[in-house]
């Protein structure tokens, strides 16, 4: 029979502790010591459920990302309005995701979405992944200047009309006729929607 105690927690435990401490409080504040006080558990013990930190950070990013069924499809707009929602509840995960070696169930579920949405392009797989890469790029990008824009407390309205004053006052000095003439044409009065800047990202990639 094998001797000793069984694992105090399970793996889905411990990873469930370190992604509450990185929404908590961040990515940085995340080491395998402050995870170990979280369970009460040693810090050598940890090493029986992940082989280090970075393998951690896998597991917590695989283990966010189970698809809601709400979101099911294999529309892309649909699935990039999914990772700005994962990235909005954590926001520790723009940051987490370039270099990971994500080939857990979930992260593979959806890009079994994913390249299923984009079977009906013909294109070659090496394009598809690509473009799979830049639109999670673009949503990572788009979700961090939201935060650090909530972080700083200013509101869209505030941004918006600070930002067309400072366009005015540019054109006013006769520097810029080309962007005088777009302003004619249509002041930025409101700012691109998610969805708009998404479908517009979408349809250049599949026609480019």
């Amino acid at each position: 029979m094998p001797r000793g105690r069984p694992p105090k927690h399970s793996r889905t435990q411990v990873v469930a502790a370190a992604i509450a401490v990185a929404d908590a409080e961040g990515l940085d504040a995340l080491t395998m010591r402050r995870l170990a006080a979280e369970l009460g558990a040693g810090v050598m013990s940890l090493y029986t459920y992940v082989r280090d930190k970075d393998d951690l950070i896998d597991q917590m990013v695989d283990q966010i990302s189970a698809f809601d069924p709400e979101h099911e499809g294999t529309d892309l707009l649909d699935l990039v309005r999914w990772q700005r929602q994962l990235m909005l509840r954590h926001p520790w995960l723009p940051t987490a995701l370039p270099n990971r070696q994500l080939t857990g169930p979930n992260m593979l579920g959806y890009l079994e979405r994913a390249l299923a949405a984009l079977a009906p392009t013909g294109l070659p797989g090496g394009a598809k992944m690509e473009i799979l890469a830049l639109l999670t790029g673009f949503v990572a990008s788009y979700v961090s200047h939201e935060l650090a824009q909530a972080q700083a407390g200013i509101t869209d309205p505030e941004r918006i009309a600070a930002h067309v004053e400072q366009l005015q006052a540019a054109v006013a000095t006769g520097a810029y006729p080309e962007l005088a003439r777009v302003l004619a044409e249509d002041a930025p009065a409101a700012e691109p929607s998610f969805d708009a800047i998404a479908q517009r990202m979408i349809k250049g990639l599949l026609s480019g």
